[in-house]
């Protein structure tokens, strides 16, 4: 009853929950870097992969990169980790020769050296995958899926849930937001977190975080983006166009940090608060 939409009534939330939306400068994408450059290197290796470029690798891998910061900024890959289902017959000597060159042509020039440790399939043989070798439903990783632990996470999975869940919706919405504020100058780095309880509409609460980087009040950028944006559950799923057929391509390479695609897919991705968010603090 509190999340129906008949008669045009004003559509509740699907549940109670805490979302968030983070944003940094550390990337192009205006993501952190860790989560970035891991995506990047499983995805050239994917494209390689359906290219014929790189015979003998399979399509279950994963990536993690660690980076040693320096007065906030990431300067230095200090290891990283690729695991891929590969040919039975192919040797880890040969997976190595494989998968390294992917990693040193994603990272930008400088981040690695001598001291960098590679995990390249750190426990051996990788020839079964995908469902075959790890089988079960988790609603998919949430952190893969967001911002790889660089900001906080809700709890909630994204995937198998439409867009009345603020799970999804909300969080999309929160990214969407932070994305916006750190492309509009406002702030370096920031967290938004927003409130709902079950089939209340409009959020209990908004509250941003620019963690020392950000140029106007937090308090009274809270209060602009409050007037400025329907978080309603209706209001975002129109704003993003959540209805439609989109979240097939989610399942890989993470929710955010992505394109916005010319058929409607990530559009939470999208700078279009931009000018406004600069003129309200003009």
């Amino acid at each position: 009853m509190g999340v129906d939409a008949s008669g045009n009534k004003d559509e509740g939330a699907g549940d109670q929950g805490i979302m968030f939306g983070f944003a940094c400068t550390e990337t192009d994408a205006l993501m952190p870097a860790p989560i970035h450059y891991s995506h990047e290197i499983l995805r050239r290796m994917a494209q390689a992969r359906h290219a014929g470029s790189a015979k003998g690798l399979g399509p279950d891998s994963k990536s993690q990169v660690t980076l040693r910061y320096e007065n906030g900024k990431p300067v230095k890959a200090t290891s990283v980790v690729v695991s891929t289902q590969h040919d039975a017959d192919l040797s880890q000597e040969q997976v190595h020769a494989l998968v390294l060159p992917f990693i040193r042509d994603t990272l930008p020039e400088g981040w690695l050296d001598d001291d960098t440790v590679y995990y390249i399939n750190p426990t051996g043989r990788f020839v079964i995958g995908g469902p075959d070798g790890d089988c079960g439903l988790t609603g998919r990783k949430i952190i893969v899926d967001t911002y790889g632990g660089a900001a906080p996470h809700g709890g909630g999975a994204f995937s198998g849930k439409d867009p009345t869940k603020v799970d999804r919706s909300a969080a999309y919405a929160a990214r969407w937001v932070a994305k916006n504020i750190v492309a509009a100058g406002l702030a370096d780095k920031c967290t938004i977190q927003v409130s709902y309880a079950i089939g209340v509409s409009h959020p209990l609460s908004i509250f941003i975080e620019t963690y020392g980087t950000g140029r106007v009040d937090e308090a009274r950028l809270s209060s602009v983006i409050g007037e400025m944006v329907d978080l309603s559950p209706r209001g975002i799923r129109t704003r993003l166009a959540l209805s439609n057929p989109i979240y097939a391509r989610t399942s890989a390479y993470g929710h955010f940090g992505r394109t916005p695609d010319a058929t409607g897919g990530f559009t939470w991705e999208k700078l279009d608060l931009v000018d406004d968010l600069k003129s309200a603090f003009a």
